[in-house]
């Protein structure tokens, strides 16, 4: 090792220890020096210092104390959560959900706010996440990260919003204007992997480094996550699924225009009820129509078949490219759809394709946009924060 590395592993030491100390502190909670000595592997001196190091600089604080035998009750550390906190924004056509979550994730302040009367976006976000931020208690200066979904394109290189189909004032130049606005980092993400990664973190995808994500609600939309990573594509497009072109669906030249893509066609929600009404299950929602189907026992069957075969189209043309093992079925009427559903275009992709990938339902029921944003903050914020323990 050359003498010029040699000052640094010290110092690197330490930032390695003092993170993996916090981790375990968010993973289990409240823990004693020793503890945290004997599950790190260093001596009770060196968890001594460490713990020390972390007091210091905010990171961790006494929670209490833990009973034992002779001598003082040893003293009980955890993750301090006011040390930094960030806000997730869910954006969607009619409202906008903001959350705001301390460091160890726990959420602590929600806000929903239409969007109908406004053509401000800036506005929108700034008083959503504002808003977050104070039922939250925190000020808005400790908010380390702002993470917002969005349906449509994020420039990969930019990142900022290139083609929001349901979201017209949402426009390229928008990130910098909330940068300016919040004085915070602001970041934009795909709402559907955003999912994706609530999916990675606590639904069906746990433990699976490589799947697909299928979002079928009013749009229709992919995920995919190789590696354990979100896969974006060149220009931000990869998932764009409701474009794929299908057999005997009308094939729009212009994606400028508002006209509805191919795939979009035939397994949107407009689809989805039009199909269920022509098997008797006229519904409100398409959402309503699957769910009705599904009470409805072997009566719902010829319909949530019809949908199985649809939904196939774009999950086999997914799968003889990429060949993941997983498929997970999301979105409003994936989650209705459940196992019946899954089950269904698991057979069917099987049938007309060499790949045979497991399809499930949504292990989610819940905002998985939202806890996909915040996620996605927190493992950012946890790396600035955690990362620069040492100084």
């Amino acid at each position: 090792m050359s003498a010029t590395r040699l000052p640094g592993t010290p110092r690197l030491l330490r930032a390695l220890n003092d993170r993996a100390a916090l981790e375990l502190l968010l993973e289990q909670g409240p823990l004693t020096r020793a503890r945290i000595g004997e599950l790190t592997g260093l001596s009770k001196v060196t968890a001594s210092q460490l713990v020390e190091r972390l007091e210091e600089r905010g990171l961790v604080a006494r929670v209490g104390e833990q009973a034992g035998g002779r001598g003082p009750n040893a003293q009980l550390y955890a993750v301090r959560p006011g040390s930094a906190y960030v806000v997730g924004v869910d954006v969607g056509a009619e409202r906008v959900v903001a959350a705001c979550a301390d460091i160890t994730g726990a959420v602590v302040g929600r806000v929903e706010q239409s969007t109908k009367d406004t053509d401000d976006p800036v506005g929108v976000v700034h008083n959503a996440v504002v808003q977050a931020a104070s039922s939250a208690g925190a000020e808005l200066s400790s908010v380390r990260r702002i993470v917002l979904g969005t349906p449509g394109l994020v420039d990969p290189g930019t990142g900022d919003i290139t083609f929001a189909f349901n979201l017209p004032r949402w426009h390229s130049g928008l990130l910098a204007a909330l940068r300016e606005d919040l004085h915070t980092p602001v970041v934009f993400e795909n709402d559907v992997n955003l999912a994706a990664v609530a999916e990675a973190q606590s639904g069906a995808a746990q433990g699976t480094a490589d799947f697909v994500l299928v979002w079928v609600d009013a749009g229709v939309g992919l995920a995919i996550m190789l590696g354990g990573r979100l896969h974006h594509g060149s220009s931000g497009a990869a998932g764009e699924i409701g474009y794929l072109p299908v057999p005997g669906v009308p094939i729009p030249r212009d994606v400028s225009k508002r006209a509805k893509p191919a795939f979009q066609q035939l397994a949107g929600a407009d689809a989805v009820r039009a199909v269920a009404a022509e098997h008797g299950f006229a519904a409100a929602g398409a959402a309503d129509a699957v769910r009705a189907a599904i009470e409805a026992g072997p009566a719902g069957g010829p319909l949530l078949d019809e949908l199985a075969r649809r939904l196939a189209l774009g999950v086999a043309s997914t799968c003889v490219v990429l060949d993941p093992p997983l498929v997970v079925l999301a979105g409003e009427v994936g989650r209705a759809g459940g196992a019946a559903l899954a089950e269904r275009v698991q057979h069917e992709v099987a049938a007309i394709t060499l790949v045979r990938p497991r399809v499930v339902s949504t292990g989610l029921t819940e905002e998985p946009i939202l806890r996909g944003a915040l996620r996605t903050a927190l493992d950012a914020v946890r790396d600035e924060v955690f990362g620069s323990t040492v100084g």
